[in-house]
Parts: C-alpha cells; sequence; structure tokens
C-alpha cells in the first residue's frame, strides 16, 4: 500500500499544474461516489442483513433449539463481544495492508461464518457461532468510514456517510419481506426455513466480496480511472480542511476526550438500535401477524426511518451544528419508545411510535460518523474510528439482553422499551457534553 498522507489519509500525488474549478469539482466528487458508493452501499445492507437476521429466524428457530427470551438476548448480544475485542486490531490491519485487500477478507470470513450458524443446536453452540460472526465482521464499518474520509473532503462527507449509514435501516425494509419468504421456504429439502434464511443472506456475502478488490482503489493515487488533475484537486481539497486540535498518534486517540464521548454517545444510540431491532419481530407478532405481515409492517417502519436519515443528513450539510442535531434525534427516538409502552394496548399507534424512535436512532446514527474526521487523520483515525465503534458497538450487546431479560421477568416489551428510553434520554445529555468540548461547531 502507498504511503500514506498523515492530514488526509490518502497516497501522496504529484502536484498538479492546476485544479478543477468549482462545478467541475462538484462533478468529480458526484462520480466518484456513483463508482465506489454502490458496492459499498450493498455490502453494507448484507453486513446488517447477516448482523440482524436472527430477528426473523427466532420465530421459530428459538422453538426449535431451545431458547428462552434470556438466552436468545443473550446470544443476540455475543455478536458484538467479538466484535468489539477485534475491532481495533481490525482496522489497524486494513491500515497496513489496504481497504480492498481487508474489507474483501472480512466479508468472505463473515459470509461463511453466518452460513455456518444453520448448525446451531442448543444455546451454547448459538452463543459460539454469534461470537464468531463478531470476530469476523470487526473492521467492516470503521474501515469503510476510515475509506471514505480518504476520497471526500468535509463539505461532502456527512451526506455521504449518511448515505451509507443509510444502508442499516434500508436493510430492514429488504429483510422483512425477503426473511419471511425464506422462513415460508420451511421443509423444502428438508431443510428448515431458518436455516435457508442463514444460507440464501450469508453465501452471496462471500461472493460480493471477492468482487469487491476488482472495483475499490485504495486511494485515489491508485485509482486508473482519475486523472493527474482529478486526484491533485482531491488532494488539495482534503488537506484544505481545518481540524480544531487535530489528533494523529494513536496513542492520543484512545485518551482523547472528544473520542471518548463519541464512544459513549454511540453506545447509547446502539443500545436503542439494537434492543429494539432485535426484538421487533417478536413484538409485531403480539398483534396476531404473520410471518410475511410482519416482514411488511417491519419494512413500512424502516422506509420512514430511511428517507428521515437521508433528508436529516443533506439538512445538517447545509446547515451544520451537526452535534446539536445528533441530540435532538436522541430526544426523538427517546419520546418514541416511551409513546409506544404509553400506547400499548393499541397495537397500530404503538408501532407507529416505534417507527418515530427508529427515525430518531437512524437519524443519529447518519449524522455521527461525519463528527470524528474533523479531529482524527491517519493512522489516529484508522484506531480512533475503531475503538469508538468497538466501545459504542457493546451497545448491541446491552440491548438486546435488557430487553430478554425484562421481557421474561415482566411478561410484556414495555418496560424494556421504558429501559431503552432512558438510554436515549441520558445519551442527549452526553451528546450536549461533547457539543461543549468539541469546538468546531
Amino acid at each position: 500500500m502507498p504511503a500514506i498522507m498523515p492530514n488526509t489519509g490518502i497516497a501522496s500525488v504529484p502536484v498538479a499544474a492546476s485544479v478543477l474549478p468549482a462545478e467541475a469539482e462538484r462533478r468529480l466528487f458526484a462520480r466518484i461516489a456513483w463508482r465506489i458508493m454502490p458496492i459499498l452501499l450493498a455490502s453494507y445492507v448484507l453486513n446488517y442483513l447477516d448482523r440482524n437476521n436472527i430477528a426473523f429466524a427466532a420465530l421459530t428457530m428459538n422453538r426449535d433449539i431451545g431458547l428462552t427470551a434470556t438466552a436468545f438476548g443473550v446470544g443476540a448480544g455475543m455478536f458484538f463481544v467479538g466484535y468489539c475485542f477485534c475491532e481495533v486490531p481490525s482496522n489497524l490491519a486494513l491500515y497496513r495492508f489496504g481497504p480492498r485487500v481487508w474489507l474483501s477478507r472480512i466479508m468472505i470470513s463473515w459470509g461463511v461464518a453466518s452460513a455456518a450458524t444453520v448448525f446451531v443446536t442448543g444455546a451454547t453452540s448459538f452463543y459460539l457461532l454469534r461470537l464468531l460472526l463478531g470476530a469476523a465482521e470487526a473492521g467492516f464499518f470503521p474501515g469503510v468510514a476510515f475509506y471514505l474520509a480518504a476520497w471526500f473532503p468535509a463539505e461532502y462527507r456527512t451526506r455521504i456517510i449518511a448515505a451509507f449509514m443509510a444502508a442499516v435501516p434500508l436493510s430492514s425494509v429488504v429483510a422483512g419481506p425477503l426473511s419471511g419468504w425464506m422462513l415460508g421456504m420451511d421443509g423444502l429439502l428438508g431443510i428448515a426455513g431458518w436455516k435457508w434464511l442463514f444460507i440464501l443472506q450469508g453465501l452471496p456475502v462471500v461472493a460480493l466480496g471477492l468482487v469487491l478488490p476488482m472495483v475499490l482503489a485504495d486511494t485515489p493515487a491508485d485509482a486508473a480511472w482519475l486523472s493527474d488533475e482529478e486526484r491533485d484537486t482531491i488532494r488539495r481539497a482534503l488537506g484544505s480542511e481545518q481540524r480544531h486540535r487535530e489528533v494523529r498518534h494513536l496513542g492520543r486517540a484512545f485518551t482523547d476526550p472528544r473520542v471518548l464521548l463519541l464512544a459513549g454517545v454511540q453506545f447509547g444510540f446502539l443500545v436503542g438500535s439494537y434492543g429494539v431491532g432485535i426484538w421487533l419481530p417478536q413484538m409485531l407478532k403480539a398483534g396476531n401477524l404473520s410471518a410475511i405481515e410482519i416482514g411488511l409492517v417491519t419494512s413500512a417502519c424502516y422506509i420512514v426511518a430511511t428517507v428521515a436519515m437521508l433528508v436529516w443528513g443533506v439538512w445538517v450539510d447545509r446547515r451544520g451544528h451537526t452535534i446539536a442535531n445528533v441530540a435532538a434525534a436522541c430526544v426523538v427516538s427517546a419520546i418514541g419508545f416511551a409513546a409506544a409502552v404509553a400506547f400499548a394496548d393499541r397495537f397500530w399507534v404503538a408501532t407507529a411510535a416505534i417507527a418515530i424512535a427508529l427515525v430518531g436512532i437512524n437519524g443519529a446514527r447518519g449524522l455521527f460518523w461525519s463528527i470524528p474526521p474533523r479531529f482524527l487523520t491517519g493512522i489516529a483515525a484508522a484506531g480512533g474510528l475503531a475503538f469508538i465503534n468497538s466501545i459504542g458497538t457493546m451497545g448491541g450487546f446491552f440491548g438486546p439482553s435488557i430487553m430478554g431479560w425484562l421481557t421474561d421477568r415482566t411478561g410484556s416489551f414495555s418496560a424494556g422499551l421504558l429501559a431503552l428510553s432512558g438510554f436515549l434520554m441520558a445519551d442527549t445529555a452526553l451528546s450536549w457534553v461533547l457539543r461543549l468540548v468539541d469546538r468546531t461547531e
């Protein structure tokens, strides 16, 4: 991999005599987005399908292998234990070997691990396979975030990252009807429907992982489809960014207060995201819906969240105040969860309230990852992004586990939803502390 510039994260290129005018520059970054974003977006959709397909598999798998609500919640969360422990080493390896090779390796590994879930027979094997899947996926998202920061300057970054993060709710739009249909394959060739789900959502990841190195270039300097003038335009745009109290060294990235606060903020909204996402199909099952109907209603909730996420990202790109909007998104989510409990006896009203909560969560998610590149660069960006994601993503363990434990003890989802609302309100306060510490707003 070519030597990486400390302030931009891209390879050094010869300085051209001139750079592109403003309109041509906008067209250049639009062309780059159309070149690299489709395969990255498709990969992240598959990433979240493989991460969350147990939410639908649980409709029949839990009975077949004898999982209680608590065991299922713990098993769902075990993914994040493996993920968090391997996150930083994986992203440092990406920095060393290059995004193309390492992202491909990650995808092939997680596709195989996801498909292997068909072999679970009880709680112990379920825990083990989820742990391995988390370890296999570690580094994918922060690796892509690091990669995008090497291609897009600040004025484009929020909308680009929001577009990439749209894969999260979009995966749930796809997952609903797709997973419902796959569960309906029960008995085909003597294989249970939930096993078909893991096979058909895992193996395509391996194929896409093999294609990815053929499409991506590690850095703009490696892209044969760019001219020297275009490469220099990218380098100039990235090099002109103003960073507040810039962090370049790996050790400082792990102790910087902004990094620690960002990890805490992400932890809070991911408790909410995974707490509701993993359990939503079972909540909807209480409305006497079929598997296909559960899938369609789930999709509808996430369609609303996806549209809101994209619109919010464009609006913030134009108006600014990213951290304040993250705080506002957390408030929206907390209100949505609380309203779902308040209207628990009115099924469709409660479902609409959960959709509002998803708008807040995904709005926060879409804005959040444009903040770290304001001050993290080079290897500090690679390690710092992974550190934020590894600590924050532990919310994915606590969210489903809290929901499962409280559901077993109370017999309803209300206590769990109130707990998620509390986490999001705490997250709002933490976001405002971050706003005071980070002066770039």
